[in-house]
């Protein structure tokens, strides 16, 4: 039995069909939503003090982006759903427990028909690397709150930055979530001099031996020691202390009250002769007085 022969078309039409073919195609396509989109890059952990932005690239053009995160054996929750932003706050997700591992990914669709694409499949993305707030959040600038020189001794007062992690409706302060591995480290200095020292200390207080007499001027840097990478913060605007200005307001407040008494006495001692004088005066017309005739 014969195998029926295809009839045999012609090559112009073939080629015309396969054009339609692909147009059609791409109508489909276009209209299922599934037409390629950008994926991010470069995601990136911009975090201190535990406030931390998630941000990545490219800037959108045609399409949006959603945010997952989840902990290391967690499930993943969505943030700032079909954003332009190349950039996305989750604190409030790392803020719940410091100390776990954190993975995101940034979700790309296409900007005119995300939700249809969502409801068809997975859409592409890009993972981001893991982050541990604990051990890589930056430390932030520390303020001094207070500083007193008296004669020999230097005391300064370290202020803790304030979080947002939070434990029973408070905010944290550093100290409260790293304890006593968050060290304090003063440099000093002779306000006459570059010459710097060096003290720690594993509390918000330092008291250290100085020259009586002289002005000093010191920083302060918080530290985590047991860390790998990002132990140091920036350093703490420099402060004086002015042991001169101090002397000198003291003499005057000495000057001025002695020559507040002294005026005192002049008064006092101007009233008391006044008054001698006159009596002086009335006892002498008495004496000059002729006397009555009986």
């Amino acid at each position: 039995m014969e195998t029926p022969a295809w009839p045999r078309v012609p090559q112009g039409t073939a080629i015309a069909r396969m054009l339609l073919h692909g147009w059609v195609l791409s109508q489909v396509v276009s209209a299922s939503g599934t037409t390629d989109v950008v994926v991010a890059y470069n995601l990136t952990w911009k975090s201190t003090n535990f406030k931390t932005i998630l941000e990545w690239e490219p800037k959108p053009i045609d399409h949006v982006y959603t945010v997952e995160i989840s902990s290391k054996f967690g499930n993943w929750k969505s943030k700032c759903f079909y954003t332009t932003d190349t950039e996305c706050d989750v604190t409030d997700e790392i803020a719940q427990d410091v100390k776990q591992t954190y993975l995101a990914r940034v979700l790309s669709y296409p900007a005119r028909n995300a939700d249809a694409v969502g409801s068809v499949g997975e859409p592409p993305f890009q993972n981001s690397p893991e982050f541990t707030p604990y051990l890589e959040t930056n430390l932030g600038q520390p303020t001094i709150q207070s500083f007193e020189q008296v004669g020999t001794k230097l005391n300064v007062i370290v202020q803790d930055a304030r979080t947002l992690v939070r434990m029973n409706g408070t905010f944290l302060s550093l100290r409260d979530v790293f304890g006593k591995d968050l060290n304090y480290t003063l440099y000093y200095w002779k306000a006459s001099s570059t010459g710097k020292k060096t003290a720690k200390t594993n509390t918000n207080e330092f008291l250290i031996d100085v020259d009586k007499g002289e002005n000093y001027c010191f920083n302060v840097q918080a530290v985590i020691p047991s860390r790998r990478t990002n132990q140091k913060s920036p350093e703490s605007p420099i402060e004086c202390t002015s042991q001169g200005k101090g002397e000198l307001r003291e003499m005057f407040f000495i000057i001025g009250v002695v020559v507040f008494v002294v005026i005192i006495l002049i008064i006092v001692l101007a009233i008391s002769l006044h008054k001698c004088r006159k009596a002086k005066a009335r006892r002498s017309g008495k004496e000059n007085s002729p006397l009555n005739v009986a």
